[in-house]
């Protein structure tokens, strides 16, 4: 069974954010010598995850496909970001559908426990949330200290109701709009003046941030960290949720560098991470191949589990599916991919009928 998560206070949720927001914290660079590089030789088989199978093979003019998400009746939703569309894979009756078209470039989605889809719209800098039976689309965020929001990228929803957020690329100068932020926002709020977006995390305490998943007892937050110039962070940042230095004093689970960072992740019932992370080739980037492209489980303290590469750029995101949450479906290029895996998904990820 799955703690009760950790209810906070408004107050003292503010209070933290104002400490961290006062502070102003660049983040750390870690070290930088090899990046992951030499630990795949050590990997041993059979391992957490089986083979990798082809789903589908998108057609479209344009495609980069992102943002898995499974809702109760096992059906994948997922992006094409540069084509506006929103997918939904049927994968017993293997059949591709078309969800959505002209959805703002839709990055990172994921189902609510009533089955309701929150998008990251990333071409309208909103956050939204659909209604699946009626339709109705909500507006969650579109806006902070009255600037738009820059393109919301993926999110991550706790039990208690507490949505966070990633936002990126944005703007350096906050004069004229929102950096590169993690934003928080509490969906049981019921106060008489709405719901209230706080900025937890900006540019220069985080870089690039980009996936972001709760731990499956909510108190731990990861960040991935996805910049791709120099003497940037390409890791991901662990934070200790309802304590008093949680924005100030993350703890760095892995260090991609000098590789490609992860993008996409999720998580498992024990906890493991798994990061959609690697490049086959270099994209005029300072990324190297030190990273190889595939899922890459990594344990709560930093430890590469297993590898399952795949077959082609760009590998972005995974989301757990399957009657039993333990099918790993993977974004990739033109494909949606799956991998089965020995362990199951957190339970939080199968929403109610």
């Amino acid at each position: 069974m799955i703690p009760s998560t950790p209810r906070f206070s408004r107050r003292q949720f503010l209070a933290t954010s104002a400490a961290c927001s006062t502070l102003g914290v660049a983040a750390p660079l870690t070290s930088r010598a090899d990046g992951i590089s030499g630990r795949y030789a050590k990997l041993r088989k059979p391992g957490l995850l089986g083979d990798v199978r082809t789903e589908v093979k998108i057609v479209d003019k344009k495609i980069f496909t992102e943002g898995p998400a499974v809702n109760a009746r096992g059906i994948v939703y997922f992006t094409n970001v540069p084509a506006e569309k929103i997918l939904a894979w049927d994968s017993a009756r293997k059949k591709l559908s078309v969800f959505r078209t002209g959805s703002n470039k839709a990055n990172g989605l994921l189902f609510d426990p009533r089955g309701r889809l929150l998008a990251c719209e990333g071409g309208a800098g909103r956050v939204t949330r659909t209604d699946m039976t009626s339709g109705r689309v909500t507006v969650l965020a579109d806006k902070f200290n009255g600037f738009p929001l820059a393109a919301p990228n993926d999110l991550a929803l706790l039990a208690s109701g507490s949505l966070y957020f990633t936002s990126r690329p944005g703007n350096p100068d906050p004069t004229k709009g929102n950096p590169n932020a993690v934003y928080f926002l509490d969906l049981a709020a019921r106060n008489p003046g709405g719901r209230i977006l706080h900025r937890v995390l900006e540019w220069k305490s985080v870089h690039m941030p980009n996936g972001i998943v709760s731990s499956p007892d909510d108190k731990e937050l990861y960040l991935i960290e996805a910049h791709p110039d120099a003497d940037h962070n390409r890791l991901i940042y662990a934070y200790q949720l309802g304590t008093d230095d949680c924005w100030k004093a993350p703890r760095t689970v892995i260090d991609f560098a000098p590789g490609r960072s992860g993008d996409g992740m999720c998580i498992d019932a024990e906890g493991n991470l798994y990061v959609a992370a690697g490049l086959h080739k270099t994209r005029k980037t300072s990324e190297t191949l030190d990273t190889q492209p595939g899922i890459h489980v990594i344990s709560p303290q930093g430890h590469l589990l297993d590898f399952a590469e795949t077959p082609v750029d760009t590998i972005t995101n995974c989301a757990f599916g399957g009657k039993d949450l333990r099918t790993l479906y993977v974004t990739c290029g033109p494909y949606l991919l799956s991998i089965r895996t020995k362990i199951p998904g957190k339970s939080a990820y199968r929403p109610r009928l």
